[in-house]
């Protein structure tokens, strides 16, 4: 009776996580596919409404009712976004709309990842962080080697060469790339396992800044006085939310 029990478990766990890997490799999927159709800071400012979506997950899934003051900080990250969006030079459809959908996935994915480690028979967050990445490597590896088996050849990467790709440093800002973003993940899921849903998004917003700044400098990316007004707006907006958060709701 007790080896069924902890079979039942097992299996549960693992239902639970497959489905927590198919809104990982989303999540993921769709940050790359707008990062590849619109600027860098647009982007992050599309996801800097991840406190938005995963309050109203919060609400849906589990009932957690925001108070007056969180929702009406929730108004500027709105607004910030769509005059930032209204007034980028890169807009696009399928940009926009794939940063919009990998909020709702990666928030979604984060608020269902808390429920599962605050079980006592849940991973740790390393552990379970680990069984998404190699679920969602075995899902997206097919998918990659059909779509671009091509480019792993030897033969193509001989025919780049010929065109001035500098392959050694191709593949070294790859492994770095992969290295960097792992790690970020990695801590990421760590910091979930200690604050709420909610706090988390916060930080990741605030985390947009730096990426912002610095993809503007980088890739030198035009930017008009209403865009930055509503890049700033958004941003205002996540650290009003950080302040709403810390108000307490007064017993009825």
């Amino acid at each position: 009776m007790l080896i069924m029990e902890i079979n039942t478990i097992v299996i549960d766990q693992l239902r639970a996580i497959f489905l927590l890997a198919i809104g990982h490799t989303a999540g993921n999927l769709l940050t790359n596919i707008s990062l590849g159709k619109v600027a860098v800071s647009f982007t992050h400012t599309i996801k800097a409404m991840e406190p938005f979506f995963t309050v109203l997950l919060s609400l849906l899934f589990f009932g957690e009712r925001p108070t007056l003051w969180v929702v009406s900080s929730l108004v500027p990250i709105v607004a910030g976004v769509a005059l930032a969006s209204f007034t980028e030079v890169s807009f696009n459809w399928i940009g926009f709309g794939s940063a919009m959908a990998s909020n709702v996935t990666n928030q979604t994915r984060n608020v269902f990842s808390k429920k599962l480690m605050v079980k006592k028979e849940s991973l740790d967050n390393i552990n379970l962080f680990s069984i998404i990445t190699v679920i969602s490597f075995l899902l997206l590896a097919p998918t990659a080697i059909i779509l671009e088996g091509v480019k792993f050849s030897p033969s193509y990467f001989q025919s780049a060469a010929s065109q001035g790709l500098d392959v050694r440093k191709l593949c070294v800002r790859a492994l770095l790339s992969g290295f960097c973003f792992h790690t970020y993940q990695q801590v990421s899921y760590m910091i979930l396992q200690m604050v709420s849903p909610v706090t988390h998004a916060v930080g990741n917003s605030v985390k947009r800044v730096v990426v912002i700044v610095s993809s503007v400098i980088f890739f030198q990316t035009p930017v008009s006085p209403i865009n930055s007004l509503g890049t700033a707006l958004a941003l205002a907006g996540v650290f009003l939310y950080s302040r709403a958060k810390r108000i307490k709701p007064k017993d009825a």
